[in-house]
C-alpha cells in the first residue's frame, strides 16, 4: 500500500476518535477565547477520548502555555494540540529493528486472547518479508487449536515458513522451532503464545518457561517481546500492559483495532505513561493494515487534521 493510501487509510480507521475529539473543539473553542474555562472543557474532552486525566492534564496544560489571538479557533487549537501529542508519541515511535547478527532473530509475541495478536502476527510476517528477510512463525499458542489454524492460514498469505507441532508444551514448540528456524536459515522467528489472563500464575510460568529453554540454544533470545494491545479496551489497556510488563521484558507494543474504536486517545495514554516503545498499529483486518508507528501522522489523524505529505 503506497504512503497515501495507508494515510487515508489511518484517517479512516481513526476516524470514530478524530470525530469526537474534531466536534469536541469545535463545540469549546468556536466564537471563544482561550482561557480557564475552555481548557477545563479541553481536558474534560482529552479523559472522554481515554487519554486519561494525568495525560489529559499535561496537554490542557500545554495548550494553556501557548499564545492565541482572538481570531484563532477551533483550528488552530487542534493544530497546536496535535503538536503536543505528537511530542509525547515521537520519542517513542519506534520500528522494530531486526538484529543482523542474530540468526535468527527472535521475536515473542504476547497478549490477551481476543486482542488479534495472532493476526497481527501475520501481518508482522508479510511486513518482515518485504523488507528482505526470511521468516518463519511458531504455533506456541498450544492451547488453542483455533489459534494454531488461524496462524497457519495467516502465514499461507505472508508466504512465510510455519512451524507446528503435535505437543501441548508451548516451551517445546518454542525450543523446536528456534531449532528449525536456525536450519532452514530464518532471518526472524516469530512466536505466538497463550493469553489466558483468567490465570496468571501459570501464564507466567509458561513465558518463564518459554524464555529459559529457548535461551539454551541462543542466550540472548528472545531479542524482541512483543505485547498486543486492543484500542477499543481503552483503560483496560493500561492493566494489561502493566500484567504482562511484570511477567516478561516487554520491549513495544502493537495498538490492534483502532478502526472499531473511538478510543485511540489511549495510545497516547500508553506513551505517557509507560514509556514503552511503539512499534506498530492496526487500523484493519487487512494483511497490509498494520503499520510502523509514526507519531506525527497518528497525531494528526487523531485530532481530525490532513496529514502533512498528504
Amino acid at each position: 500500500m503506497a504512503v497515501g493510501g495507508w494515510l487515508q487509510r489511518l484517517g479512516a480507521g481513526l476516524k470514530k476518535s478524530s470525530t469526537a475529539l474534531k466536534d469536541g473543539l469545535s463545540g469549546i473553542f468556536s466564537g471563544k477565547r482561550v482561557e480557564a474555562a475552555t481548557l477545563a472543557e479541553l481536558e474534560d474532552l482529552l479523559i472522554t477520548a481515554d487519554m486519561g486525566p494525568v495525560t489529559a492534564a499535561r496537554l490542557a496544560g500545554a495548550i494553556a502555555k501557548r499564545r492565541f489571538t482572538e481570531a484563532d479557533g477551533p483550528g488552530a487549537v487542534a493544530e497546536a494540540l496535535a503538536a503536543e501529542i505528537e511530542d509525547i508519541l515521537a520519542p517513542l515511535a519506534r520500528p522494530i529493528d531486526i538484529r543482523a547478527d542474530a540468526k535468527p532473530h527472535v521475536i515473542l509475541v504476547v497478549g490477551v486472547n481476543g486482542t488479534g495478536k495472532t493476526t497481527t502476527i501475520g501481518k508482522l510476517a508479510r511486513d518482515i518479508k518485504a523488507r528482505g528477510h526470511k521468516v518463519m512463525v511458531a504455533a506456541g499458542d498450544t492451547f488453542r487449536a483455533a489459534a494454531v489454524e488461524q496462524l497457519r492460514v495467516w502465514a499461507e498469505r505472508a508466504d512465510v515458513a510455519f512451524f507446528r507441532t503435535e505437543s501441548r508444551d508451548a516451551a517445546s514448540v518454542a525450543y523446536d522451532a528456534l531449532g528449525a528456524a536456525r536450519t532452514q536459515g530464518s532471518d526472524v522467528l516469530l512466536i505466538d503464545t497463550a493469553g489466558r489472563l483468567h490465570n496468571k500464575a501459570d501464564l507466567m510460568a509458561e513465558l518463564e518457561k518459554i524464555v529459559r529453554v529457548i535461551r539454551k540454544l541462543d542466550p540472548d533470545a528472545p531479542h524482541s517481546t512483543l505485547l498486543v494491545l486492543d484500542a477499543t479496551t481503552g483503560q483496560n489497556a493500561h492493566a494489561q500492559a502493566e500484567t504482562f510488563r511484570g511477567i516478561t521484558d516487554v520491549t513495544g507494543l502493537i495498538v490492534t483495532k483502532l478502526d472499531g474504536s473511538a478510543k485511540g486517545g489511549v495510545v497516547v495514554a500508553l506513551a505517557d505513561r509507560l514509556h514503552i516503545p511503539i512499534n506498530a498499529i492496526g487500523v484493519g483486518e487487512g494483511i497490509d493494515d498494520l503499520r510502523p508507528f509514526a507519531a506525527g501522522d497518528f497525531a494528526r489523524a487523531l485530532v481530525g487534521l490532513a496529514p502533512r505529505n498528504g
